[in-house]
């Protein structure tokens, strides 16, 4: 399991924040780091995903403090070989905490069966603003099969939680679905949780959704990751959860 956890130090002393990085399939690496703030890299310790295994990336951040996090390369799911692969993805924000996750392409080459779940769990006032492409196959290739789920929820100050965002994709590039990917092998996402976003970025083709509680989606599916429109959204989008 890789963790990343990031802490203001205690009754406001000086210094910089503290973070704690434990390496699995993932290896965090330490970018940048203030008193709140703190940039990290992941990068893939070896080949992944083979079939059978099982990747888990839990994330914290504690209240008030900002973490970024951007993916060193993208990850490929290879053939599954008869046993299916996981990738767990564990989010928990403190009160005022912000995420910003600019996540590279995960891509399900031929043969592959992946099981991809996240979830979630914003504190009061917090915020995420998380990349998402998938990608159904290497060049070439029509992609193999991915069941993708996103939850998540808001804790407020009577600890009960409501839901903001829940969502199961079940793509197979085997059978194009009429009305999620159809032939398009390209499915591009920036997800903003916790914060409203900007009214005026909607670049030609990208679809956003405003979801009933404070958040959106902006979705583009295509035949290719380059020039998807998403990179602009997610420059637009990301003052709302960078305090700085």
């Amino acid at each position: 399991m890789t963790w990343i956890a990031l802490a203001a130090r205690e009754d406001g002393a000086a210094g910089p924040a503290r973070l704690a990085l434990r390496p699995g399939l993932l290896q965090p690496r330490a970018i940048a780091r203030g008193t709140r703030h703190a940039r990290v890299a992941l990068v893939a310790g070896g080949a992944m995903l083979l079939g059978g295994d099982a990747v888990r990336v839990e994330v914290e951040v504690d209240d008030g403090c900002t973490l970024e996090i951007e993916d060193v390369g993208g990850t490929v799911a290879y053939e599954s070989t008869g046993e299916p692969s996981r990738f767990d993805v564990a989010v928990t924000l403190g009160r005022d905490a912000q995420l910003l996750w600019r996540a590279h392409p995960f891509v399900v080459a031929a043969g592959a069966d992946v099981d991809r779940q996240t979830v979630i769990d914003l504190g009061e006032d917090s915020s995420v603003l998380l990349r998402e492409t998938l990608v159904l196959g290497r060049s070439g290739e029509r992609g193999g099969r991915i069941r993708s789920g996103l939850h998540a929820r808001v804790q407020t100050t009577d600890a009960a939680a409501y839901p903001l965002l829940h969502e199961e994709l079940a793509l197979d590039g085997a059978a194009g679905r009429v009305g999620v990917l159809g032939e398009h092998r390209v499915l591009d996402s920036a997800i903003l949780l916790g914060r409203r976003p900007p009214g005026a970025t909607r670049p030609k083709g990208v679809t956003v959704l405003e979801l009933d509680g404070p958040g959106a989606m902006a979705r583009r599916v295509a035949d290719a990751t380059h020039g998807t429109g998403i990179d602009a959204v997610m420059e637009a989008w990301a003052p709302r959860v960078d305090p700085a």
